[in-house]
């Protein structure tokens, strides 16, 4: 089993920045795809962003493409959520997620995830 720990969440005006952190222990996490996900009050976990294992592909859905980057640093077992140009419905709780496959697929379910991390954004 892998741990996830998010950090980074806060409260930050609209048009601002955040950068959430997901170190991952227990295992290595450097073979496979992570992923983010958000959870808005009375809504469903949707999908936010993942990164293959090498970091070399990126998927992210419209409504944050252009503002967020995700990002991986295998040495340090931790991967990145760049927030550029935030919204108010933007605020949720951010989750880091861990797969057991080396790439991302919409038809694979996360094996193992983070407590959250809460971003909240002001109009």
């Amino acid at each position: 089993q892998v741990q996830l720990v998010e950090s980074g969440g806060g409260l930050v005006q609209a048009g601002g920045s955040l950068r959430l952190s997901c170190a991952a222990s227990g295992r290595t996490i450097s073979n496979a795809a992570m992923g983010w996900f958000r959870q808005a009050p009375g809504k469903e976990r949707e999908f936010v962003a993942a990164i293959s294992w090498s970091g070399g592909r990126t998927y992210f859905p419209d409504s944050v493409k252009g503002r967020f980057t995700i990002s991986r640093d295998n040495a340090k077992n931790t991967v990145f959520l760049q927030m550029n140009s935030l919204k108010p419905e933007d605020t949720a709780v951010y989750y880091c997620a861990a797969y057991r496959q080396p790439y991302y697929s919409d038809y694979v379910v996360p094996w193992s995830w983070g407590q959250g991390t809460q971003v909240t954004v002001s109009s």
